[in-house]
């Protein structure tokens, strides 16, 4: 009889592929039971605050998410979508109107949940999670990457208006630095060479219509002539900017690119207030296309985002989800236009 040979490299069975982490891993890893990190991912009371942070701490480093079409079946679907907005953001305030009908079109109601001075956005999302929401819609979030991951890693999340590549959720927003370089474009072409932009700081939408700016100022041969005054997407910050420039006691620029409608607002307010002619003197041109620049005592010049389609877009991103129709991931964008009116002219001699 042969003596056994030993086996070779390429005889030895493949190693097992390395299984998914489960919430029994999550619970060993923390050291409680398996039943009351169930209760912390389905947002129930049982477990301290403490012991939440560290339950979803683990889940994080593990890489696990729960299973939703097991946690559907059951506790049964709610049909439910959260969705977090600001309460002060006209932009948002429109979202909000157009994801309805979106939403009863797919059987789904809605919960909302604002963000306020006196509410930050991790206690409205955490409320939206205790009533019960399947998925979550979240109009322009301004917490960290790292903590809009780590609530998609909970639950399923759609983000409306951030660019937030990379993380395990889908975003819906829309092309904001083509949008940002046709204002500019627009204004050179009607004359104008000393063109300011007063940023949105770190908002949504704010750096790359910030970088479009600079982009295109530097196309048209107008680097000596950027300008940039840190701002806000609040009437406020445009204010502040307006009265600054004011104050400065040298010649205004003949137009201000605004980071979104509200700082443009602000902009038009003090300006007009002071006794300057808007479009004769100064231009303002802003961005979203919010109703409150459409008014007509407003008339702003804005670039327009497709708030309807944004909407669609973000009900059926978070329906296919929650479906298991596909993995979280997907980055959808869509183009802006040009909206001129009132607040916007060429320069005069």
């Amino acid at each position: 009889m042969n003596p056994r040979k030993p086996r070779s490299q390429s005889d030895r069975a493949p190693a097992p592929r390395s299984r998914k982490p489960t919430m029994a891993d999550v619970a060993a890893k923390v050291g409680v039971s398996r039943a009351l990190v169930s209760l912390v991912f389905r947002g129930q009371p049982g477990a301290s605050p403490q012991t939440r942070e560290r339950v979803f701490a683990a889940a994080a480093e593990l890489g696990y998410r729960p299973d939703m079409a097991a946690r559907l079946l059951a506790r049964g679907r709610s049909k439910v979508l959260g969705v977090l907005f600001t309460a002060r953001n006209p932009y948002h305030v429109d979202l909000v109107e157009a994801i309805y009908p979106a939403a009863e079109e797919l059987g789904y109601d809605l919960v909302l949940s604002a963000a306020v001075p006196t509410r930050d956005e991790h206690k409205a999302i955490e409320a939206l999670i205790g009533h019960r929401s399947e998925a979550l819609l979240l109009c322009g979030p301004t917490i960290p990457d790292a903590d809009v991951t780590a609530i998609a890693r909970r639950i399923p999340t759609v983000v409306v208006g951030r660019h937030l590549p990379g993380a395990p959720l889908d975003v819906v927003t829309s092309y904001d630095r083509p949008g940002a370089r046709s204002v500019i474009d627009y204004l050179v072409g009607l004359g104008h060479r000393d063109i300011v932009h007063v940023s949105g700081g770190s908002r949504p939408g704010a750096p790359e219509r910030r970088r479009a700016y600079r982009d295109a100022m530097r196309s048209h041969g107008l680097a000596d002539r950027i300008r940039v005054i840190a701002g806000n997407h609040t009437e406020e910050a445009g204010s502040e900017a307006a009265r600054a420039m004011l104050a400065e006691g040298r010649p205004l620029p003949t137009a201000v690119f605004a980071s979104n409608d509200q700082c443009a607002i602000g902009l038009l307010d003090v300006f007009t207030r002071a006794g300057v002619k808007v479009p004769e003197q100064v231009s303002i041109v802003g961005y979203d296309d919010s109703h409150i620049a459409g008014l007509s005592h407003i008339d702003l010049t804005t670039v327009r985002q497709d708030v309807p389609r944004l909407a669609h877009l973000a009900v059926r991103a978070a329906d296919e989800q929650l479906r298991g129709a596909r993995e979280a991931g997907a980055y959808l964008k869509l183009e802006s236009k040009l909206l001129v009116r009132g607040t916007s002219g060429p320069v005069l001699a």
